[in-house]
């Protein structure tokens, strides 16, 4: 009877994990999804589409905005990347990697190219944390090399 007892609660813990590594399988397939169609978003130029799949107030870190994390509305994001479009009108982002971390964090690797007015190009390696929470992006921490080459 001890045996018995034994085995089911294995059964009942394996179907626990599982179930919990399933859930788990499908928040990662949907946080992919998300951050897929920012990209897709971002290399049509779609600013406030793509502002709407931030919570309002999001968490930034990026090296534009210094070395802390800074708050930033929907309406900044969309000035901010408005603004920049502007200076490098063929804007994009290549994805080249997706890495999921946990149920909340998407680890996105990635090269953005541009055109400035004066038509230099350039390409720039770039890494991105994503914290997705209820199906929106509440952290946004970016990281790449912003040195200028030496003279």
């Amino acid at each position: 009877m001890r045996a018995f007892k034994i085995l089911i609660l294995g059964i009942i813990l394996s179907s626990m994990l599982i179930s919990c590594n399933n859930s788990n399988k499908k928040i990662q397939t949907e946080n992919e999804k998300l951050i897929n169609n920012y990209f897709k978003l971002f290399n049509k130029h779609q600013w406030k589409e793509l502002s709407e799949m931030y919570v309002e107030n999001a968490e930034f870190k990026d090296p534009s905005f210094g070395t802390g994390i800074v708050k930033q509305s929907k309406a900044e994001f969309v000035k901010k990347y408005s603004e920049l479009n502007q200076i490098f009108p063929d804007l994009k982002d290549k994805v080249i990697q997706i890495y999921p971390s946990g149920d909340k964090n998407m680890i996105v690797e990635f090269i953005s190219t541009g055109t400035a007015p004066d038509q230099s190009k350039f390409e720039l390696p770039i890494c991105t944390i994503f914290t997705i929470e209820n199906g929106k992006i509440s952290k946004d921490l970016t990281y790449y090399d912003n040195f200028e080459e030496p003279k």
